[in-house]
């Protein structure tokens, strides 16, 4: 009973913490700032007005400055609130906060009589938020009104308040300190300026570099197309998500026949630009939503999610098709006909992704077997009826048999022809 208590007390802090402060994080931190600076003005006006208690300071000027400060930091606070100033570049409108802060504290210096020694220390605390999001101008420009400001409350006490005069040593001493009170709080917030730019530069470097290096961990250079590593990753994923939704998902093995002949005949250069021109097929042929990846050497795994089996069936023969349909043409002229056989199965209840690769091999082999250049299904699958989804038929191209080789007129426009012997893979 007492954990759920205290459980209901925490969610009920976050939920009044969110209320105060939005759930947009660009607002949020905006507000943070800002209400950071709200506690400190709170704090500067309790100081004067404890001042003005002790008959230091005249309290009816310190009322009104008292009631200024605070409806300007709250007013801001309120304005972040409402969303107003969430496409501004800056939602906190940092210098213009730090004006009137800067401005206050210069009034402050002036209502505040013998105890105006307190005002430079309030000054260095409140140049602080010029760090957060100020550039190095606007920190600059800061410093210069900074210096104004005082300059001007300095000489409003020495000539225009008779009745409260100070001595000229103690009012320069005072004015060095906000001079160098605001020299070196700008050269902080420069410098912490330039080393938060150049974490941003090393942190988007960062983010490149691990993208390169995801993309180099992922992908075939070869190819182009995803590696083993990414899909098994998929595999898991979609195997995870098929059983979740109660999904079909199908998985096909594909492998070019007689590649090693090509790799004899022509060279491995050759044979890399076979592979590039097959994975550009059926690239072309597969949907948006399915995987294509190499696996290995001339092995290729192809994941078909929220299919059926049908509806897989038309999308292979179509696969199969273009690739029989025209030899594949090299930069050097020479054209190499090829085929591909094919695996593929269904994910099975209670089958891991694994199992399911498994039955796609040995389906693969036994489309070798039977004479490549055709699509089968692992054992057990039931014959598909061809009775596939209108959208993906419309897709499908017209195909010749299950097993039958290019034709003479696929060779058009070649200059020379493969002829490398077909009598084993």
């Amino acid at each position: 009973m007492k954990e759920w208590l205290v459980s209901a007390q925490r969610i009920r802090g976050i939920s009044l913490l969110d209320a105060l402060l939005t759930t947009d994080s660009r607002l949020r931190m905006s507000l943070i700032t800002t209400g950071l600076a709200c506690l400190f003005m709170a704090f500067c006006i309790l100081v004067v007005e404890l001042l003005a208690t002790t008959a230091l300071i005249d309290h009816q000027w310190v009322r009104w400055w008292s009631l200024a400060s605070g409806a300007c930091v709250l007013g801001s606070f309120a304005l972040i609130r409402s969303g107003a100033t969430r496409d501004w570049d800056d939602p906190a409108f940092t210098s213009v906060q730090m004006i009137y802060g800067i401005t206050s504290n210069a009034v402050a210096y002036v209502i505040a009589g013998s105890s105006r020694g307190i005002t430079p220390p309030l000054l260095a605390v409140a140049m602080m938020f010029a760090v957060f999001s100020l550039r190095p101008q606007q920190i600059k420009g800061l410093m210069a009104y900074g210096l104004l400001a005082y300059g001007v409350a300095a000489a409003v006490v020495q000539w225009g308040m008779p009745y409260d005069p100070m001595p000229a040593s103690l009012a320069a001493v005072y004015l060095l300190v906000v001079v160098m009170v605001l020299t070196m709080t700008t050269i902080l917030s420069l410098r912490a300026n330039t080393m938060r730019e150049r974490l941003q530069i090393q942190k988007s470097e960062l983010a490149e570099a691990v993208a390169q290096i995801h993309e180099m961990a992922t992908r075939d250079e070869l190819t182009g197309l995803p590696n083993r590593r990414y899909m098994q990753d998929m595999l898991r994923l979609e195997e995870l998500r098929a059983r979740r939704n109660g999904q079909p998902l199908l998985v096909a093995q594909l492998d070019l026949d007689f590649f090693k002949k090509v790799n004899d005949s022509y060279g491995h250069a050759a044979g890399d630009q076979v592979l590039q021109d097959f994975s550009r097929r059926v690239a072309s042929c597969v949907r948006a939503a399915d995987v294509w990846a190499r696996w290995g050497g001339e092995e290729f795994v192809l994941l078909m999610p929220n299919t059926s089996q049908a509806d897989g069936e038309v999308l292979l023969e179509r696969v199969r098709a273009k690739v029989a349909s025209m030899p594949a043409q090299l930069p050097s002229g020479v054209c190499i006909a090829y085929t591909v056989s094919i695996g593929a199965a269904q994910l099975r209840e209670g089958e891991g992704a694994m199992t399911l690769l498994e039955r796609t091999d040995t389906a693969l082999y036994a489309a070798k077997g039977l004479g490549r250049n055709r699509v089968e299904w692992a054992e057990g699958e039931p014959t598909p009826k061809f009775k596939p989804n209108p959208n993906l038929a419309a897709q499908a191209r017209p195909v010749r048999g299950r097993a039958s080789p290019p034709q003479p007129g696929d060779l058009a426009d070649c200059t020379t022809r493969s002829s490398y012997p077909q009598t084993e893979q």
